[in-house]
């Protein structure tokens, strides 16, 4: 929890790709972006579209799917999935940025992937994640952490995160129930919004949420809260 315990910088969020599911809110830090890199395809692609709006590509991939939800210019669609190694129908983070990704500027990640994120970016090296100025990462199976192997996989991805960037943001998607574990609640799905520590110069820990502009993913469920171990830094649930 202290590895992603989130921060306010200089830089106000703002809410992206509008209300409900599909929605983030990002670092109001944008000048400059080079391109988005968005796997994990759905029927809409909200957040795709304001970049677009802006002349900036958008790189989508899913092999679930047969393109995306419209087509654009600069929109770019990959039928595979990302995994720990490319091989037939799925591909590593870093051999797609190969393949996509300009020479210069800096990009956007956003990743929802259904639990495959853990590999995904424990298989991509350090140069190729600083690359991504803001990430907006769906974490699954938080849930699992009392589990050891669980626990050390979730850990090393924390670890690896926090060291180049800063979590701005957290969100729970009410998708499902908070599970109890012990003094801790556990939300299994979590939007985590990271911010490279070169684009600040000051922050602060975040003292409440939700934020204002947080919005439920699945409006006819229960809200969803976070355990306040996340805004302490500690474990203990609210």
């Amino acid at each position: 929890m202290s590895r992603l315990r989130p921060h306010e910088t200089e830089h106000p969020l703002m809410r992206i790709g509008g209300t409900g599911d599909g929605g983030y809110l990002v670092p109001d830090d944008l000048s400059g972006i080079a391109a988005v890199f968005s796997p994990g395809v759905y029927d809409s692609a909200n957040f795709e579209h304001y970049f677009l709006s802006r002349g900036i590509p958008c790189f989508l991939a899913d092999r679930s799917v047969d393109g995306p939800p419209f087509e654009h210019p600069l929109l770019h669609f990959t039928k595979r999935h990302l995994a720990g190694e490319s091989s037939g129908d799925e591909m590593t983070l870093g051999h797609w940025m190969g393949q996509c990704a300009p020479d210069h500027g800096d990009l956007i990640l956003q990743m929802d992937i259904e639990g495959a994120e853990y590999e995904v970016l424990l298989t991509t090296p350090a140069d190729l994640l600083q690359r991504f100025r803001v990430m907006v990462i769906e974490f699954h199976g938080l849930h699992r952490l009392p589990r050891y192997g669980s626990f050390k996989r979730i850990q090393q991805v924390f670890k690896q995160l926090s060291e180049t960037h800063c979590c701005v943001h957290l969100h729970p998607n009410n998708c499902c129930q908070p599970r109890r574990c012990g003094r801790l609640l556990l939300n299994p799905v979590l939007e985590v919004t990271l911010l490279r520590r070169d684009r600040f110069q000051s922050s602060r820990p975040v003292t409440q949420l939700p934020h204002p502009l947080d919005d439920d993913n699945v409006p006819d469920r229960a809200s969803v809260y976070l355990d306040s171990g996340w805004l302490s830094g500690q474990g203990g649930s609210q």
